[in-house]
């Protein structure tokens, strides 16, 4: 994919929607300080470009449970036996497609993988450690730590400050 230069109202259209991505077209426009069609047209870009890859609504974790209960969070640690490319590649494929992982990350140094994983229960957590962890000869060690309070969550990058 072709590199694209970003200047000033780019960024400033970049963290405007990371803010919030419901914006209308003319609203953001007018945060920026473009006209409607120019701010259609740079969205559009950065879009095409790839450097916004999606837009989702963040959950109210507390609201939340009052309907479907707290759940459990997990941040993994994973350390596999045979750390070969072909081996990372393959463990990665099984963590992503698995729908109670929420993030994962290959790491250097240390464990070889760090995840979050949200589940409904212990009985849950359990089942996915079978079905991820034990059941793979690889896995050397698995270290989880169980979330009881979320301090600070924001999706948002940092996107700096150009000289």
């Amino acid at each position: 994919m072709k590199q694209i230069e970003l200047d000033e109202v780019d960024l400033r259209l970049l963290d405007q929607l990371q803010r919030d991505a419901a914006l209308s077209n003319q609203t953001l426009a007018e945060r920026v300080h473009v006209s409607a069609p120019t701010c259609l047209r740079r969205v559009k870009r950065l879009w095409d470009s790839g450097l916004i890859q999606g837009q989702v609504a963040l959950l109210n974790p507390e609201r939340l449970a009052q309907t479907v209960g707290h759940g459990l969070q997990a941040i993994v640690e994973i350390t596999l036996d045979r750390q070969g490319d072909e081996h990372l590649q393959s463990f990665e494929q099984r963590l992503i497609a698995d729908p109670e992982v929420a993030m994962c990350w290959r790491v250097a140094p240390g464990p070889d993988f760090v995840l979050v994983v949200h589940v409904h229960d212990m009985p849950a957590y359990l089942a996915l450690v079978q079905r991820l962890f034990t059941q793979d000869a690889n896995v050397r060690n698995v270290k989880a730590f169980f979330s009881v309070k979320q301090s600070k969550m924001v999706p948002a990058l940092s996107l700096g400050r150009r000289a």
